[in-house]
């Protein structure tokens, strides 16, 4: 195996790693789509299943990416030649830049709503207006409007829609440029904290409104009468997906670890971090809501909650808490989806950081345009086809294909290759390095990434095929 890349940077701590991997693991996932999944699907009951899906499939390709990522000291694809030189098994390692670039192309877009959302709620928009700015205007028009139709104006405007994108995408670039520890790193260990206040301060609040102790009641008592086989489905969907795995990200952070860290830890950490800001959010979201939400993915937090907030007394200073805390959570989440490709760039390319960074970001901003006008701004990039009645644009396309189809058959390569390729006993002695006691846990997990994964993936994969919708 060939020695790793000069100047790739290492984490400065093992806190420093954690509250990197956790914020690349935390995303607008954890905020609206869990305490939406959660009411759909027999609340308590739904955690419960969550919970068990997360400790016995999601830690198991945590670890299994984060050896790989260490072993390797290389970027997604350079990871898999290390390993298994002259195989084929370097289209993985590919699978996940393609993905991570597919991804973040899309998820900058929304990633933007929280800037958009912010400026507004500091300046008292949200109460009153809607959104018809023209950019090449210096005149700022505003209509009286609820909160549906702000939301309904503001993604159709495609030039604020463009504008965003390319402000956070700016935000991600400049973070990633200053590298690992003195970028990605010093970022989370001020962002990471200040999130967990945010979630804290929102959760009292909610305690305080008139209709949190029906809304806890729904949240954590079990409503079996929901639970059925596609309950368990969603939960594994949630749990899996909400931990940034088979695109590469952990991989990518692994690599960065260094020998005397100890990764078995490292790994169950950033799962706890994960999994408690998901339930946390619970906590923030069904107190206000006094139920199920009503709404689901961006209409909960952007029109939902927004409403809630317009009720409440001192509710803007609550939006402008809120959607701090998103843009947080959103931030840590595009930093580590851009640094999987520069990692790309400048370990298998040899490219300079800066350079890596620049191409990297600014491509990957264009290719989000299309997102961006298919949100009402070009009609037919809003309605590329329909599903239960309902167009799909190709913001919705870009999540099925990349956000779901891809990340579940990448997740898939890491538990094969580490299986079929590495040998499971590679694996378990470079995660072993620093935790011997992982060894008494082999067993459990060689059966987790040969069996429970692969099955878990595969019908992951096969109610997609058959229904056509996405998990989130």
């Amino acid at each position: 195996m060939e020695s790793p890349s000069n100047g790739r940077g290492q984490w400065g701590s093992r806190i420093g790693f954690i509250m990197a991997a956790a914020g690349s693991a935390i995303g607008l996932g954890n905020i609206w789509r869990f305490p939406y999944t959660t009411g759909q699907n027999g609340g308590g009951a739904f955690v419960l299943l969550y919970l068990l899906c997360t400790v016995f499939i999601g830690l198991a390709v945590m670890w299994a990416e984060l050896a790989i990522g260490r072993a390797a000291q290389r970027s997604p694809v350079g990871a898999f030649k290390a390993l298994a030189p002259g195989s084929a098994w370097k289209l993985v390692g590919y699978l996940g830049i393609i993905t991570g670039i597919g991804i973040l192309s899309y998820y900058g877009v929304v990633a933007g709503w929280t800037v958009g959302y912010l400026i507004y709620s500091a300046s008292g928009s949200l109460d009153t207006v809607i959104p018809t700015i023209h950019l090449t205007d210096p005149a700022v028009h505003m209509e009286s409007a609820h909160a549906s139709n702000f939301f309904g104006a503001f993604v159709a405007n495609s030039k604020l829609q463009i504008l965003f994108l390319v402000v956070f995408m700016g935000l991600t670039m400049v973070v990633v440029l200053g590298g690992v520890r003195k970028g990605i790193e010093r970022l989370t260990k001020i962002l990471m904290p200040l999130l967990l206040v945010m979630l804290v301060g929102l959760i009292i609040n909610g305690m305080l409104q008139p209709k949190a102790m029906a809304g806890l009641r729904f949240y954590l008592w079990p409503d079996f009468d929901k639970v059925t086989g596609m309950t368990f489905v969603y939960a594994l969907g949630q749990a899996f997906f909400s931990l940034s795995l088979g695109m590469g990200a952990m991989l990518t952070y692994g690599s960065y670890m260094r020998k005397s860290d100890n990764l078995a830890t490292s790994g169950i950490y950033v799962v706890i971090f994960d999994t408690v800001i998901a339930l946390m959010a619970g906590f923030m979201i069904f107190p206000i809501l006094g139920g199920a939400p009503t709404s689901a993915g961006p209409g909960l937090v952007f029109v939902v909650l927004t409403q809630q907030f317009q009720a409440m007394p001192a509710g803007n200073i609550v939006a402008i808490i809120f959607f701090s805390l998103l843009a947080i959570a959103a931030l840590t989440s595009t930093v580590s989806l851009l640094e999987v490709v520069t990692s790309f760039l400048v370990d298998d390319l040899k490219m300079k950081r800066p350079g890596a960074v620049l191409l990297s970001g600014t491509g990957i901003a264009l290719l989000g345009i299309p997102s961006a006008l298919s949100l009402g701004g070009v009609k037919w990039l809003s309605n590329l086809y329909t599903l239960d009645g309902k167009g799909q644009g190709f913001l919705d396309l870009m999540n099925f294909i990349f956000g779901n189809v891809l990340l579940a058959v990448g997740a898939l390569g890491i538990c094969l290759f580490v299986v079929l390729r590495w040998k499971p006993k590679n694996a378990i002695e470079e995660i072993a390095t620093g935790a011997p006691w992982f060894r008494k846990l082999r067993t459990v997990w060689v059966v987790a990434l040969a069996v429970l994964c692969p099955l878990a993936v595969l019908g992951l994969l096969a109610y997609m095929a058959i229904t056509g919708k996405a998990l989130g």
